[in-house]
């Protein structure tokens, strides 16, 4: 099993989440927790997930109650350093375009094939 890792910073401007690991039904309780005590008074939340190259429907899940919460604070989540998989995930489900994203750090989602 692979070492999973939340790690939390508050700025100015915004908070910071860098998670690194796969993000599954075992590990997104303990981001969940992680996000859940930060004070953010309407400052958005960078979730940084390039050390994540895995993620099932549990961390789907923690990203659409995030991105939820945020927006009904109104503040919002921004994430960034999708490697393939994540990216698909989020494509795939259509949820890919909830989540505002800085384009320099997030890696495209491969194009859909038809079977």
């Amino acid at each position: 099993m692979s070492t999973f890792t939340v790690e939390t910073q508050q700025h100015p401007d915004r908070a910071v989440i860098t998670v690194c690991g796969e993000m599954d039904l075992q590990t997104c309780p303990k981001l969940a927790q992680a996000a859940s005590v930060l004070a953010l008074d309407g400052k958005p939340l960078h979730l940084d997930l390039s050390g994540v190259s895995f993620m099932d429907s549990s961390g789907l899940n923690v990203l659409l109650l995030l991105h939820q919460r945020l927006h009904g604070e109104g503040s919002r989540l921004i994430v960034t350093g999708l490697q393939p998989q994540p990216a698909r995930l989020l494509q795939v489900t259509g949820a890919y375009g909830l989540f505002s994203a800085d384009a320099s750090t997030v890696a495209a989602p491969e194009a859909a094939q038809t079977v």
